[in-house]
Order: structure tokens, then sequence, then C-alpha cells
């Protein structure tokens, strides 16, 4: 009589068979290479031979196969990966395509690639978490520019572990030296970038050869086939080891009797009792409770996403980070960085983004930017900006200090990416290498007499009067007629100029799209100082991009930025023309000038708007100075008229 499973039997066998699943170690990885080398057949002829295919989806690929298939009347495994509309239609990746397999000995989560060069953001993405890279070659073409880019990028990224893939090797009859001279160059070009931990297998996913089993087509190969090196693998398990980090994502207050700090553990171990230190702000303390998804816990370790209670009531705020008191992170707001640069528009170095590293979000600028990176060759080459695609070392500055570790070190404290302050687009990714010396030793000096007693002292209230319009707008002419009012009511001013700075100051700069934004964030930085004096100043620039002026208003204290748009139609600045460069533009004789071959952003919301068609300098001075007057900058208790 056949056995009848019971249901007590049957969630016995659940029960078992989730113990048994949750005892397998997870190695994540990523195949990543030159368009059509066959990343999206690959993986799918792993889930195709490891038997990860239900029936459904198997009809399924058979119907899609005839629709968009490459393969004629055969199965196309791709197919299994390229789920976006588009990759069907055009045969590529375009998204990262994340599948999760297993198999007797280890579970996987792997990571489908973009080869296309204009998706290598897609890339640095699917690498930033994985511990081991698949790196495909397609045995016909040999190592290619982009291969060498992706393989840059796993070095940049720390992955350790590489497996190069020589694939389509049943278009080159399986011949052993076509393999062997396609290793040799890619390990004399690896060795360049630092890696070192390289298995190279010969295969053809499309036939399954070295994949699951060994291949009878290439007898000369004796090492492992593919899924043999991913189960042999070393995971990232070791996070375990290290000294404990716990970024704060979110502070938990359900109710007045509850303050928890939730989120999850980088690194290392943490039990209740641990002494431990809240960085930025160096404050110490020890764990109380760890409260998770049933109660509380006696540990916890990496991975795992649970909430913190301290023994003592200490500020800590989202972005904070928790750490064990041996081996702390350090703390810094300039660092040298390695950044892939991942937008149409390229990178300005001074111009204000947004850094966000684990939770914390700061703004922060490239100082400096040393040299770019040619892939190919990995030479150094000097760069003023950088380009989609492009890798760069740089210098960055951030408005506050973070808690960081070297990428090396930490990919959870050592990474970050840039976002655009105006779009919200991200557009760098980014690893840190270490914190500049002179941003830990160097410290505010209090001094007695500050911006207020300098201001009262002048009988005024400081600020900034930001004038902005394209050339021959008459910024500096209506600039010029507001000083000399001003000081005619015994105000103290100063008149920055766009044309005297560049005599001195800022006379090593040209008019590139970044040396502009250079020029502004000095001038910015002078014009903040002359504030601090007690001065209102006023300055005559273009500064034609949005960025840069936000943020030199991000400089100031509220209410002392005031952007005064010269609104000048081009064709009216045209004829104007006072300086004959409109005329040296249309001749080709200047380039980058703004309103011809370098655009100018209109303010959005300008504090005040002069219409200089309608209105002569000096009215347009009168409605500035009744301005300031509104807004209580010329206050006769201020120091009288």
């Amino acid at each position: 009589m056949p056995h009848t499973p019971t249901r007590e039997n049957a969630q016995t066998e659940v029960e078992a068979y989730l113990a048994e699943q949750g005892q397998k170690g997870l190695l994540r990885f990523l195949t990543c290479g030159s368009v059509d080398d066959g990343k999206s057949t690959l993986i799918g002829r792993l889930l195709f031979d490891s038997k990860q295919i239900f029936e459904d989806q198997l009809a399924s690929l058979e119907s899609d196969s005839k629709r968009f298939g490459t393969q004629g009347q055969n199965m196309d495994l791709a197919l299994l990966v390229d789920g976006l509309a588009a990759e069907r239609e055009q045969g590529i990746t375009i998204d990262v395509a994340y599948r999760f397999f297993a198999t007797d000995k280890r579970k996987f989560i792997v990571a489908d690639t973009p080869g296309h060069e204009q998706y290598t953001r897609n890339m640095a993405t699917g690498a930033s978490t994985a511990d081991l890279a698949v790196i495909l070659v397609d045995a016909r073409n040999g190592v290619a520019t982009q291969t060498r880019r992706h393989s840059h990028i796993v070095a940049m990224l720390g992955i350790k572990q590489v497996v190069l893939a020589v694939n389509k090797m049943d278009l080159c009859d399986y011949a052993q030296d076509v393999f062997d001279a396609i290793v040799a160059d890619y390990l004399a070009f690896a060795g360049t970038v630092g890696l070192e931990n390289i298995t190279a297998i010969p295969l053809s996913a499309l036939q399954g050869e070295n994949v699951l089993n060994p291949s009878a087509a290439m007898p000369w190969y004796t090492g492992e086939t593919l899924m043999a090196a991913l189960e042999n693998a070393e995971t990232g398990a070791g996070r375990i080891d290290g000294p404990a980090r716990f970024p704060v994502q979110w502070v938990n207050r359900p109710d007045l009797s509850f303050r928890g700090y939730s989120g999850t553990l980088a690194t290392g171990r943490l039990r209740p009792g641990d002494e431990i230190v809240v960085l930025p702000g160096a404050k110490t303390s020890r764990i109380d409770r760890i409260v998770a998804h049933g109660g509380d816990w006696e540990e916890a370790v990496a991975g795992d996403a649970v909430t913190l209670t301290l023994a003592d009531d200490v500020d800590v705020s989202r972005g904070d980070v928790i750490a064990s008191m041996e081996g702390r992170p350090e703390t810094s707001d300039q660092f040298q960085v390695r950044l892939i640069w991942m937008h149409e528009e390229h990178l300005l170095p001074g111009r204000s983004y947004l850094l966000k590293t684990a939770n914390q979000i700061a703004p922060a600028a490239v100082s400096e930017l040393k040299y770019k990176i040619n892939v190919n060759n990995q030479e150094h080459e000097a760069a003023k900006v950088l380009e989609l695609n492009e890798i760069g070392i740089c210098n960055l500055t951030l408005a506050s200090p973070i808690a960081f570790e070297p990428y090396g070190t930490d990919r959870t404290l050592g990474s970050f990416i840039l976002i655009d302050r105006l779009s919200n687009h991200t557009v760098a990714a980014g690893m840190i290498d270490f914190g500049l010396r002179r941003a830990t030793n160097i410290h505010w000096q209090s001094v007695a007499v500050d911006k207020r007693a300098r201001a009262q002292q002048k009988h005024q209230r400081p600020g900034v009067l930001w004038f902005t319009g394209l050339s021959g707008s008459g910024k500096s002419t209506i600039a010029n007629i507001v000083e000399q009012k001003l000081h005619e009511m015994n105000r103290h001013t100063y008149l920055l100029d766009g044309d005297n700075v560049r005599h001195g100051l800022n006379r090593d700069l040209g008019f590139t799209d970044a040396d502009r934004v250079e020029n502004i964030r000095r001038v910015g930085e002078v014009a903040k100082l002359m504030v601090d004096a007690g001065l209102m100043v006023q300055t005559a620039f273009i500064s034609p991009f949005r960025a840069e002026r936000r943020m030199v208003r991000e400089l100031l204290d509220e209410g002392e930025f005031l952007e005064i748009f010269i609104d000048t139609p081009l064709a009216v600045c045209e004829q104007r023309d006072p300086k004959g460069l409109y005329e040296k533009a249309r001749a080709g004789e200047i380039k980058n000038f703004t309103g011809y071959d370098s655009p100018y952003e209109e303010p959005e919301q300008a504090d005040l708007r002069i219409d200089t068609v309608a209105l002569s300098a000096e009215q347009a001075a009168d409605e500035i100075i009744n301005f300031l007057k509104q807004r209580g900058y010329l206050e006769a208790d201020d120091g009288g008229e």
C-alpha cells in the first residue's frame, strides 16, 4: 500500500528543506564584457542546465524564441534574462538583470550587466555587491576596449576573483591556440589593473560546453567547468569577522518610551553591553538592546537588519555610523577618490553635487581632478573634465565630515555616489582611497570679533548683490551706479567685477565650462569673506550656470545672497556689443562665448529681475535701491542717510 504523506510529514519536509537551504552559502557574481559576447546566453544556460526553469517558463521561452530569438528554430536562452521589450527587440541587454538559482552545494545571485558603452553605469551598479566577476570574451574578437573598461571597474570595485570566460569557442573550431592567445593577452593587461586571481575557461554557452559539464569537444582543457568554479569560489562571509559598522538608516520613535536606531549591520558583530562610538560626532555609549522581528536578539552579525537602543541618551541621526570602539573608522571632509563618471553632462571640478554614502547625504565638490585613466593602456592623462564612462582620480571636498574607510577595507563606508543637485540624476560612482591629512589637521580658529560685530560697527546689514546676465546686458554699468548710490548713503561696499578679477585672482582661468565654474567658486569664496567683514558686496559676472549661483547662495547665511537678473535679450546685447565680443564670436575668433557656443541658464526664481529694455541704467539702479529698502537692508537706524 503506497505511503500517503500526512500534513505533519509534509510540513516537516518543507521545514527540513528550508533549513538545508539556509545552511548553503551565497555567492553574488556578475557577468560583464563587450556587447554580444554572450552574457545573457551564458546565464540562460546556467539556469537551463541546473534545472532552474519551471515548465511554464520553458513553454514561454519556446514561444518567445520563435518571435524574438536569434537561434532560428532553437531556443534562445538569452531571453530568460533579457526581460525588457527593448532588449528583446534589439537583442541586447540594457538594464541590470538579477537572477537567483541554486545547486546542491550553493545559492547564487547573478547580475547580467550590459555590454554597450553607454550602459557602463549599469555595469558598475551590478558590480558593486559582487564577490566574483565572470568576464566574457568572444573567442572570435579577443580582448576588446569594453573588456578592459569592465575589468578596470571590477578591479576598482574590489572584486578579487575573476573568471575569464572565453565564449563562442564553437565558432573557432574549439582551437586551443585561439584560447591560449586570448588568455595571454588578457593576463598581460589584468596585471596592470591589479587583477591576480583569474581562472580562464574556454566554453560555448550556446552549446553548453564547459558550463555545467566538461566538454568532449575540448579535451585539451582539464580545468574546472564554469559551475565548478562558481561553487568553489570564496563568498563575502568574511565581513562578519571585521569590526562592527552600523550605518543608521532611521531613528525609530514609535512612542515617547522608545528610541532606537534602525539599519543593517555592514560588518562585524554586536551584542548587548558592547561599547560603541557614534561617528562623526565621536560620542560613546553601550548597546542596550538589539531589537528585531520576534523580539530581542543576543547578537547581530553582518547582514542583519535590526534596531539598536543605547544605554545613554546621545545624539544619533540618520547617516551616523555606530561602530565598535576598537578599530573605529576615520572621519574627514576631504578625500582622494576614484570616480566613474556616469552621465552625459561632464564632470566640472568646483561644481557642487550631493554625495551619498551609506545613509548620509552631504554637499560635495571635486576640488581637483588629478588625472583620468586610459582604460586601454592604464596611462594617466591630464584632464579638466570627465566625460561619460571615463575614470578619474580626484580630490573631493565635503561640506561636513563623514565617517569613512578606504574602499579596499570596507565597501559600505568606502563607496559613494554623486547626485546632480538640480536634476537629481546620479552622475558618478566613487570609491574612497584615503582621507587627506589637511582635512583632519585644520580647524576653525575662533575669533573675538565676528561678522555681527563688524556689521554693527558699520551700521549696516551685509550681503551680496549678485548681478547675472549675458555679456552686454549692462551688469557692470548698473552695479557701478548702485555702488555709487550706496556710497553716497555712507554704506561700506565693494564691487567685484568679472573683468577685473581676471586680471589678478583668476588670471589663470579661461572660458571653458570647467574654468567658468572655478571662476565663480573663487569669487563666491571672496564674496563670503567680504560679507564676513560686514560689507555690502556687488558682483557683476555672467555666471552662466544655475548650479554655481546656487553654490554661492549656499555659502552664505539666509538672506545674504540676492540674485539680480539683468534680463536683456540676446539680440539687444548683440546690438549693443560694447566690447566687440559678439562680432568676434560670430567670426569664430572667440570660442566658448556665452550665448553662442556656451549656454546661459537664466535664473528660475531670481530675487529681482531688471528689464533693461524698459529701464535705463539709472532707473534700474533706483529700482534696486528701492528693493534693498523694502528688504530691510537700508533702514535708517542701520546707518542713516
